[in-house]
């Protein structure tokens, strides 16, 4: 698809041609975003990380080239590295955030992580971007020079810094665009009420499920069945990496200065549990060694407690609990 005409109810293909719509979904999804590196560009050994195809090509990599250099520590560069380590290569990741994966944990969820990558000997460089790549004759990337002049041996880069919605054939079309994406509704409608969203393309949803869930609720309202995400996070998410296992969702890092924000946490070996919460609604939590909890969160975000008048500390409450809900106020009572 190369163009819309909302006056006409028409989608413009590579051919030229026209179909007409009288209710349309975009899911046109995204693709990688490659940084303005110097040398980095036209490189015959570098390559984003986004499909099956791309896995097809750094399995084929592994059996050659030994110094892995992964650009970002998102889940898709952590999905990536995770593999590298089991196909015998070295792998360093390098990242502009302080963390790993900082969208979905906190500076100390994300230590879990780092220990363990360190541990298998990925080597880790976060806080820092790539200024250049140094490349041979054949404009094969032979090192990357990072922003604090740390220079690291590559044999092959692979860059998964996020990506860009496919809107540009959106830009003259009138549909509303933010700075991420297209913007829709939580019905999945646009400013058209005759077109919808779903997915990558909005830019805000990180992860497959929800891609998925917002395509049925749009397919749903373009049918007549009145559907809303109400349970919508833009990020939520569960990943098991190194034997740990992790649910984060939500805001998991508030602006501390926001004093309406309270965040609470628990912490026993292992485990590690946090749950931020804004004039009484939940806005993030995190679980990590023990999921368990996962449940009962659930219960507290769908019933809309008030977690400000629960009088039983938070991490203590189990389904039991749920059988004790005063209907006028949401507050736990014990006998």
């Amino acid at each position: 698809m190369t163009g819309l005409d909302r006056a006409a109810k028409e989608v413009i293909l590579d051919d030229g041609s026209r179909e007409s719509y009288d209710k349309l979904l975009i899911a046109t999804g995204s693709h990688t975003f490659f940084p303005p590196i110097k040398n980095m560009a036209g490189s015959p050994n570098m390559i984003g990380f986004r499909n099956i195809d791309d896995i097809e090509v750094l399995k084929e990599v592994a059996k050659t080239k030994k110094n892995i250099v992964v650009l970002g520590s998102g889940l898709v560069g952590i999905d990536c590295a995770t593999g590298f380590l089991e196909l015998g290569v070295k792998v360093v990741l390098c990242d502009f955030a302080g963390w790993l994966l900082n969208k979905q944990l906190d500076p100390e969820a994300a230590k879990a992580y780092i220990d363990a990558f360190a541990a298998r000997g990925v080597e880790q460089h976060y806080g820092v971007g790539v200024n250049e790549v140094q490349i041979n004759d054949d404009h094969e990337i032979t090192a990357v020079v990072l922003s604090d002049g740390t220079v690291i041996p590559c044999d092959f880069f692979v860059v998964t810094a996020g990506v860009r919605s496919n809107v540009e054939f959106l830009q003259d079309s009138g549909l509303e665009l933010s700075r991420t994406g297209l913007v829709y509704d939580e019905t999945g409608k646009t400013n058209d009420p005759d077109i919808y969203g779903a997915g990558d393309v909005s830019g805000l949803s990180p992860i497959w499920p929800v891609a998925v869930k917002e395509g049925m609720i749009a397919a749903a309202n373009m049918a007549g069945v009145k559907e809303k995400m109400t349970d919508f996070f833009a990020s939520k998410s569960t990943m098991r990496f190194l034997d740990i296992s992790t649910m984060s969702l939500g805001n998991v890092n508030p602006d501390p200065a926001d004093e309406s924000i309270k965040v609470e946490t628990y912490r026993k070996g292992d485990v590690y549990k946090k749950i931020v919460h804004k004039d009484g609604k939940i806005i993030g939590a995190l679980l990590q060694g023990d999921l368990a909890y996962g449940g009962v969160l659930q219960q507290m975000i769908a019933r809309q407690i008030d977690v400000r008048k629960v009088k039983k500390p938070l991490f203590d409450i189990d389904y039991s609990d749920f059988f004790h809900i005063r209907d006028n106020s949401y507050e736990f009572y014990y006998d």
